[in-house]
């Protein structure tokens, strides 16, 4: 048997602790009670919080706490589960989970993250030149907070040595079934997803984001230049048509749109036309070539590739996916 704590806080998602611990309970459990077979679990789970206090979760769920986090001296895996509340608050209010953290990540326990659950692992100092990921809503914020961080944020899973961490909310079932599968190979992982009903992969989170606003700067000038590009988007579209409207040079406008936005011009153009793009991917009846001609491409496969890398799908597997 393997043991598995999940730390609970206050405003914690309560489906990422109460969703997970289901989920490792049942491994070997559900599948073989379907299949007429003896039960066989490969996990022991314990909720555990500091001085075992019960915790009230963001959707007001009260979670009893089996034990004191205090008192765990050993775990194969700590899992630490979604922050539902004000981020930063929730993180300061609970900055005695960091030690315990620290602690069990020195013995060689396994630490998981979900979604804005890796800030707690970048506060403890984990994450350090590591590979990580979180919820794409939280990636500017992680990374200048952070920045010895490697984000990856269109990544749903990353994995580094012996820590994890899965992006989106709900995505605590891709990290657990992930786990599942490190501890007890990949059969288990199967037959428990099947038993839930739960796709075993979902590639990345890319694809669920939306073109962050990225104009929370100081600078005018770029400013001006991002709310005409969205306004102008479809257009055929030079840097040097952009310097030109506020009266810098080539070379400064791209140093200064980097700088403001973490994005050369042509790289937001991109994003902007790629956002046009889902959206009409989501309700239009066109065709993919009439989406692209409608965001300012004419080249459908130059199109289809520059969608792919910004989302991890193809335009006909995005509709798919989210067509209304």
């Amino acid at each position: 048997m393997f043991n598995v704590t999940i730390l609970g806080f206050n405003q914690a998602y309560a489906s990422a602790i109460t969703g997970a611990l289901d989920l490792f309970a049942l491994a070997g459990v559900t599948w073989q009670r379907m299949q007429g077979m003896t039960p066989s679990p490969f996990f022991e789970v314990q909720i555990a919080t500091l001085k075992k206090q019960s915790v009230k979760c963001i959707n007001q769920l009260e979670i009893k706490s089996h034990i004191a986090i205090e008192d765990v001296k050993q775990t194969d895996l700590l899992l630490i589960p979604t922050i539902g509340g004000s981020l930063l608050s929730v993180i300061n209010q609970n900055r005695a989970l960091l030690p315990h953290i620290r602690r069990h990540f020195e013995n060689g326990s396994d630490i998981a993250s979900n979604c804005s659950g890796a800030f707690f692992l970048a506060e403890a100092g984990l994450l350090n030149g590591r590979e990580a990921t979180t919820h794409w809503g939280y990636a500017e914020l992680f990374k200048s907070r952070y920045p010895e961080v490697n984000l990856c944020a269109e990544k749903l899973i990353t994995s580094s040595q012996n820590i994890y961490c899965s992006g989106g909310g709900m995505a605590w079932f891709d990290l657990t079934l992930l786990l599942i599968e490190r501890y007890c190979g990949h059969d288990v992982a199967t037959t428990t997803a099947k038993a839930h009903v739960i796709d075993l992969s979902r590639g990345e989170q890319a694809a669920y984001a939306s073109i962050r606003a990225k104009k929370y700067h100081q600078d005018p000038e770029i400013l001006h230049i991002q709310e005409w590009l969205e306004a102008h988007f479809t257009e055929s579209i030079q840097v040097s048509q952009l310097a030109a409207h506020v009266n810098l040079t080539e070379r400064t406008l791209n140093r200064r749109f980097k700088r403001a936005t973490e994005q050369n011009p042509l790289e937001y153009l991109q994003c902007l036309r790629v956002e046009a793009a889902k959206k009409l991917l989501e309700k239009s009846h066109d065709n993919a070539q009439r989406i692209v001609n409608h965001v300012g491409y004419d080249d459908l496969s130059s199109f289809t590739r520059l969608f792919k890398k910004h989302t991890g799908l193809s335009p006909s597997q995005y509709a798919k996916k989210f067509k209304r």
